[in-house]
């Protein structure tokens, strides 16, 4: 897969994350905030809670579920690119790590993908 392939990817599957948040009563304040710490790929608030949303897709799960990515150095620099995001937007909302599992074993032609949404992942 080239870099562009895994990029419409990577934005096709963070478009059915937030659609996913979207239906839960989140409203997506930002998406792939970029900072010098990294990215964070959604943003999103529902009254009580800042989501700090980690989108992680797969094809399948031969080589470990896509949350198993989101190891504690990826953890750590999340975590500070939060903290950057939240000095540049401050609130009184309760921040949350949360990781969304995306299963597409046809890419982007998946009619109907497997999304997880694990709350408080962090």
């Amino acid at each position: 897969m080239s870099g562009q392939e895994s990029r419409l990817l990577g934005r096709w599957g963070e478009d059915r994350a937030a659609e996913l948040l979207r239906r839960k009563g989140f409203r997506i304040a930002a998406a792939n905030w970029k900072c010098r710490f990294g990215e964070l790929d959604l943003v999103a608030e529902d009254g009580a809670y800042l989501c700090f949303a980690e989108v992680k897709l797969r094809k399948s799960a031969a080589f470990g579920s896509p949350g198993e990515a989101v190891d504690r150095r990826k953890q750590d620099r999340l975590r500070t690119a939060a903290q950057l995001y939240l000095a540049k937007h401050p609130t009184s909302l309760q921040p949350r790590f949360d990781v969304i599992e995306i299963y597409a074993p046809q890419g982007v032609d998946t009619k109907r993908p497997e999304i997880f949404h694990w709350e408080n992942a962090f």
